[in-house]
């Protein structure tokens, strides 16, 4: 049922002139300004794809965006599902399985995070090593998923070295500030109690946010390689604990991004 599905909205796609895309990329909350980037731009909102959920956050907007930068073929997703929308984890990773019959090759995940390593401040950027599932299920969990690729897939290394390796050296020579660190997932969309914060930073967690995992999780079973990076929008110290300004946040983000940009645009050439 799926494959079927997965055919149509691949075939819809095509017909738009989404040629052979050879990155993926994933646009986090408030940081959309990517796309800008993109030359002889093809749009097609998630509305007109057949089979695709629809964002339904306020500040995401729901299209991917086909073209070039730096000479090579990227698919954008501006706007992404998570499940604290109440979608389910078929339907938040529908578009990385589309992307990848498309055509791509490696994926750039961006996203918005708070700080659980205190030493990390609103603003920063950090590179995703590895991360911690808390959203209490996987992508993977379905009957036919064996028709997709390996049931117990492999997640020792889930984002690749390689890359993540050229995105350090890139932030050096650009001297771009870039932390590294794990990240956990959790389901949101409420924010974490104070005992929540403790309890993320006992477990190893860097940095916190309800995205990015399941997308992850898919993309290691497809075979693809992952870059990662979670933009810090709020310290999440349990000791010194504000109510959370959601304005605030997207603010910090949009004010981060145009680093984030350099660094994506900077490893597309690269690749």
């Amino acid at each position: 049922m799926m494959k079927k599905q997965l055919e149509e909205s691949v075939a819809y796609l095509i017909s738009k002139g989404f040629d052979k895309p050879e990155i993926g990329i994933v646009l986090g909350t408030g940081l959309g300004k990517l796309v800008d980037e993109i030359e002889d731009r093809i749009e097609a909102h998630y509305n007109q794809i057949p089979f695709f959920p629809l964002a339904t956050v306020e500040f995401h907007a729901g299209k991917l965006v086909f073209g070039t930068i730096a000479g090579k073929k990227v698919v954008v997703m501006q706007g992404r599902f998570h499940l604290y929308e109440g979608y389910d984890f078929l339907d938040i990773t529908y578009p990385i399985r589309v992307m990848h019959l498309l055509g791509i090759t490696k994926l750039f995940i961006s996203n918005a995070a708070g700080a659980i390593n205190l030493n990390y401040k609103k603003g920063d950027m950090m590179l995703i090593e590895d991360h911690i599932n808390l959203q209490g299920g996987s992508p993977l969990a379905f009957k036919n998923v064996a028709q997709f690729g390996e049931r117990f897939a492999d997640m020792s290394e889930p984002y690749d070295l390689d890359m993540r390796l050229k995105l350090e050296q890139l932030a050096a020579e650009h001297n771009i500030s870039l932390k590294k660190g794990v990240y956990a997932s959790v389901v949101g969309p409420q924010l974490e109690t104070k005992a929540e914060y403790r309890m993320l930073k006992i477990l190893g967690a860097d940095a916190v946010g309800m995205s990015t995992v399941p997308e992850v999780i898919v993309a290691n079973h497809l075979g693809l390689p992952i870059v990662a990076v979670s933009v810090l929008t709020d310290e999440c110290d349990p000791d010194n604990l504000k109510p959370v300004d959601i304005a605030e946040i997207i603010s910090i983000a949009e004010n981060t991004e145009p680093k984030m940009v350099k660094l994506f645009r900077e490893l597309i050439k690269k690749l």
